[in-house]
């Protein structure tokens, strides 16, 4: 129990420490590897609470693909003064403000529910998933597929340039 607790907030960590240095950095490469880390962090999460699941699409989906998507993006920007962007606005009074209410907010919700815990040991939940997605959503699954090709398409098509 206490080694669930220790890898939860590890994670946490993690995850906070990512989603502050975005926020922080100037170098929007460093930013993107940082977010990527966040990311990870958040997959920790979910392997730590048991949902193997979420934590393996965690992976796949934003860690592997869209955090490598972003870094491939910035770096085929070119000029490499546009990769030093100012990160920071004259803003910060009020996102201090809003910080420290959320989390008061949070910690009377830790406070109110933190003697809650599982009932029982976690069970996979990868093989229940798959039959539902290839069984009974199998049209629906088929959809969303067709729906981002129809993206990627539509981004080849407005970003071409026609030739001179």
């Amino acid at each position: 129990m206490i080694v669930d607790a220790i890898a939860f907030y590890s994670m946490a960590a993690v995850a906070v420490t990512g989603a502050v240095l975005v926020v922080t950095l100037r170098n929007a490469v460093h930013s993107a590897l940082a977010l990527g880390l966040s990311l990870a962090g958040v997959a920790g999460i979910f392997a730590a609470l048991g949902a193997d699941f979420l934590f393996a699409a965690q992976l796949l989906i934003y860690v592997g693909a869209i955090a490598v998507l972003i870094v491939f993006v910035l770096m085929l920007l070119g000029r490499a003064s546009d990769l030093r962007l100012r990160q920071v606005n004259q803003q910060w009074a009020a996102a201090l403000l809003i910080c420290a209410i959320t989390g008061v907010g949070l910690f009377h919700l830790a406070k109110l529910f933190g003697g809650i815990g599982a009932a029982a040991a976690s069970r996979p939940t990868t093989r229940p998933l798959g039959l539902l997605m290839l069984g009974d959503y199998v049209l629906c699954f088929e959809l969303v597929s067709l729906v981002l090709l129809a993206a990627l398409l539509g981004a080849i098509f407005f970003s071409h340039k026609d030739a001179p």
